[in-house]
């Protein structure tokens, strides 16, 4: 299941010292569900802090946002912990693995945190692993892997609980050109395979151009670009 993404006049903004810094001055937002779209800008340009209004990790000083009709301001803290559980998988630059668990153990940590029974989610974490070819890492520790295959254990672990929305940040800025080309390869296929919306943060140009649209992000507007 998909789920649409609307936001209508999003502004954030940081106090940098004596300094107030306006990074989102009136987003305006629309991806169709099962829609994989790119968000491009320049550091700083608030691509981050747009994922993390999406994703329920913040919330904007002003304007509307809806997921799937939902608007998340409507949303207590326990409702939306369990969004963020439940509706959103995320995929972070820099892993977030857990040192001391295996990348089964680490895959398996969304439905631990919403205390699901493990049992019935082992043979999926196990299925992700084997999808992105990992079947015979799964014992294996955050330690014993490479970058690349760390962050395919970090995609299986957000498409767990079969996120309706994925947010991936930079997911291939810490890899090797290889590397990136894999686990971005891997994520356009398990997306499209699970009809998950999807907004992916980049600054590689050319997997930018692989996704259905994208937008830039700067001096605190998105700009959709031509093809």
């Amino acid at each position: 299941m998909s789920v649409e993404v609307r936001a209508r006049g999003l502004v954030k903004s940081y106090r940098d010292g004596e300094r107030v810094v306006e990074v989102l001055r009136g987003v305006d937002l629309d991806v169709a569900p099962g829609e994989l779209v790119a968000i491009e800008g320049p550091s700083g340009s608030g691509k981050s802090t747009l994922l993390h209004l999406v994703g329920g990790l913040d919330s904007p000083d002003r304007g509307e946002l809806a997921v799937g009709g939902r608007a998340l301001a409507g949303l207590d803290a326990e409702e939306l912990a369990r969004y963020r559980c439940q509706t959103v998988g995320f995929v972070f630059q820099f892993y977030q693995l857990l040192a001391d668990f295996t990348a089964a153990e680490n895959v398996l940590m969304p439905a631990r945190i919403a205390r699901l029974p493990l049992a019935s989610w082992r043979r999926r974490a196990g299925e992700l692993l084997a999808a992105v070819g990992l079947a015979d890492r799964a014992t294996h520790f955050p330690g014993q892997l490479s970058g690349g295959e760390q962050q395919r254990v970090a995609l299986c672990r957000a498409l767990l609980l079969e996120p309706s929305l994925l947010l991936a940040d930079e997911p291939t800025g810490n890899l090797d050109p290889a590397s990136g080309e894999q686990v971005f390869a891997l994520l356009l296929e398990l997306a499209r395979a699970h009809g998950t919306t999807s907004l992916l943060v980049t600054h590689n140009p050319g997997m930018a151009r692989r996704c259905a649209r994208v937008l830039r992000l700067q001096n605190g507007a998105l700009h959709e670009l031509s093809r």
